[in-house]
């Protein structure tokens, strides 16, 4: 149990919550850069046709060979009964429109105001939202398109104050745990020029119920499904992990279903990319009946994008009057994260520069929780400073084998009970993100990756945190281009694939360990102001102030910047020559870089008696050669000590013959 707890830990975000219960021939898909799909097809009635009848109008499947089809005979089909789908305020407007994936992939949102009223006992939501919009495309936009879950109706959308018509239509698309979208596609009077921007009143209602449906259609375990899909709205528990998981904000996206490679994936990462840096501000109601407080399920805490939120309640001496708690954000701005919302019936319980909040029957594990957070503070501490950014906030999901989730400094997880082994590595993890709030994801989640590994290192050594380090190798290596312009890639500044933001990310702060030394890079990472990241270059710019190396240029345009794949090497040959020296050894190793990143490369000269290590630069598709002078006879030399991540292997080693000669065996 414990092994399948800690292996769900480390897919604690919803993005890898979904693709843990993909099926087993979706796996390898997921870690590519999919095709491009045609145009969406659509056929559209009236919206008040829609809400009668709630017929799928846009329906999308794969055929055998693993191409996209419209209105195919996939999980759903075109006829697939909509449940939920309550009648909108009818448009002015008597003909039906729809939005192409053209005018989808066009709009971009710059800031949110949200007014979201919760009735827990009736699983409902009511918005009222003021969002700025932009055209992002190089065409005016005659027509907006709106999205929500399914299960939510769009009722009413003012332009400049004024109403504006607009139809619904429900779309299939897996960023939904309903497995469906409710696109309104709003009329302009004029149309939108590109690169302006326009303020949107937007009013919509409607029910979150916890739903596996998306999940369960492609034969997913109900338990699994469920599992994943913990969205709801309910009393005692709130949990709305936003988009790739409930749409409950406005969005407009690509419809996109899981089996089809990656694209579901790739849509939530350019969702987070596309926020990051909008405005937030919220005010939140949550009502409560007076059954919910006497039976102890009146909110204790509300948590909105990972930072806690401060409810002050107001209760009515008529009982039947429903009890109201209010909380506000005033300002926020987002990073590569969707808009989630928490509110729960919770015990506080303080620990190490963290607050947990519990339910009852998990008090018992909390000082096992406590003692880990304590176990890796100093650590963290040596490596990121005395002071973090934030508190980190742990939140108790309600069912044990919920998968966890993870946003900014908030962690939703079962407070399970566990080994001190498995706790320190979860907090390590968790508690860097107090430290580095980034709206960068490579810097985010790339140092949180890497820290864990660390820790993993200073407790169990340096070739166990390369093996943990390794793990994900080969689905990097299935991710990236073979080549540069063979296929897109990721640079990773802009990243939006957990593989490369964590993966990658990780490898590069484990070669910048030896670029640069560890007080370098801890010197950087104190000093790392999310305030003043402005240009791709911040980063870079801080090692080389911290630092002897001034000029790191090459390293970050090969790995941060670009895609340029990754390195290839090789050792070619080995020489070997006695010096005058009496034991000692000149031992000169000829390497080649057969791929297009350059790294450093650590090259290891073993003997009898001793082991040398120097470095080589070695640029994509060059070759190079480093002598090495050592004492005794040498019988080995190692390149690469799997800190570089290459296409095909990590560590590569030949054996050296007598001196003066071809080495005798590789490996």
């Amino acid at each position: 149990m414990i092994a399948g707890w800690r292996g769900a830990m480390k897919r604690s975000c919803g993005w890898l919550a979904l693709a843990s219960v993909m099926s087993a021939s979706a796996l390898p898909a997921q870690t590519m850069t999919s095709p491009s799909a045609p145009p969406s097809q659509s056929n559209v009635e009236t919206s008040q046709k829609q809400a009668k009848k709630g017929k799928v109008i846009f329906s999308r499947s794969i055929n055998d060979e693993g191409q996209i089809v419209n209105g195919g005979s996939g999980a759903r089909d075109g006829n697939t009964e909509l449940t939920g789908l309550q009648p909108a305020k009818e448009s002015s407007t008597q003909a039906a429109v729809t939005a192409t994936d053209a005018e989808r992939s066009s709009l971009s949102y710059t800031s949110f105001d949200l007014d979201v009223r919760l009735r827990p006992t009736q699983h409902h939501l009511a918005v009222r939202a003021q969002v700025t919009v932009r055209n992002d495309g190089k065409a005016p936009l005659k027509h907006l398109p709106l999205q929500l879950s399914s299960t939510l109706s769009w009722q009413r959308v003012l332009v400049e104050g004024h109403d504006a018509p607009f139809t619904q239509a429900v779309l299939n698309s897996d960023t939904d745990h309903s497995g469906q979208l409710n696109e309104a596609t709003v009329t302009l009077d004029h149309p939108l020029a590109a690169g302006a921007s326009l303020l949107l009143d937007v009013t919509y209602s409607g029910t979150v119920e916890l739903s596996a449906r998306r999940l369960l259609a492609i034969g997913t375990p109900s338990d699994v499904a469920n599992a994943s899909d913990w969205d709801r709205i309910a009393s005692g528990f709130t949990g709305l992990r936003g988009f790739g998981n409930v749409v409950w904000y406005p969005v407009t996206s690509t419809p996109a279903i899981l089996g089809d490679g990656a694209r579901v994936f790739d849509e939530i990462g350019r969702h987070k990319l596309d926020l990051a840096g909008a405005h937030l501000r919220l005010t939140l109601t949550v009502e409560t009946t007076a059954s919910e407080i006497g039976s102890g399920l009146a909110p204790t805490i509300a948590i909105v994008n990972g930072q806690p939120v401060t409810l002050v309640a107001t209760q009515s001496a008529d009982p039947s009057v429903p009890a109201v708690a209010v909380g506000h954000v005033e300002s926020a701005t987002l990073g590569f994260e969707t808009i989630s919302l928490f509110v729960a019936s919770r015990t506080a319980h303080p620990l190490p520069n963290t607050m947990l909040w519990a339910l009852p029957e998990s008090a018992g594990n909390v000082a096992a929780w406590s003692e880990a957070a304590g176990a890796v503070m100093p650590f963290l501490q040596s490596w990121l400073g005395q002071t973090p950014r934030s508190q980190l906030t742990i939140l108790e999901l309600p069912e044990s084998n919920d998968i966890p989730f993870e946003t900014g400094a908030m962690l939703a997880t079962p407070v399970r009970a566990a080994t001190p082994e498995v706790l320190n590595n979860v907090m390590a993890h968790a508690l860097t993100h107090a430290w580095v709030l980034s709206r960068r994801a490579w810097l985010s989640e790339g140092v949180a990756h890497f820290m864990g590994t660390v820790w993993m290192e200073k407790r169990q050594g340096r070739d166990a945190a390369l093996t943990m380090l390794g793990n994900a190798r080969n689905a990097l290596a299935l991710a990236e281009p073979a080549s540069p312009g063979e296929s897109d890639g990721e640079p990773l500044i802009t990243a939006i694939s957990p593989v490369y933001y964590r993966t990658k990310a990780a490898y590069v702060f484990w070669m910048l360990r030896d670029l640069v030394t560890d007080e370098t890079l801890s010197a950087a990472f104190r000093a790392y102001d999310p305030k003043a990241d402005t240009t791709p270059e911040y980063f870079e710019h801080l090692i080389e102030q911290a630092g002897q190396r001034h000029n790191l240029q090459w390293f970050f345009k090969d790995w941060v910047y670009q895609d340029r794949g990754l390195p290839d090497l090789a050792i070619e040959s080995v020489y070997s020559t006695q010096t005058a020296m009496a034991g000692s050894y000149l031992v000169a190793v000829n390497l080649s870089n057969n791929g297009y990143a350059g790294a450093e490369v650590p090259v290891q000269v073993i003997s009898e008696v001793a082991t040398v290590t120097q470095r080589i630069v070695l640029a994509g598709r060059a070759k190079g050669t480093i002598r090495i002078l050592l004492q005794g006879t040498p019988t080995e030399v190692r390149a690469n000590d799997g800190t570089i991540p290459e296409t095909d292997a990590s560590i590569h080693s030949k054996l050296i013959g007598q001196p003066g000669t071809a080495p005798a065996a590789s490996k």
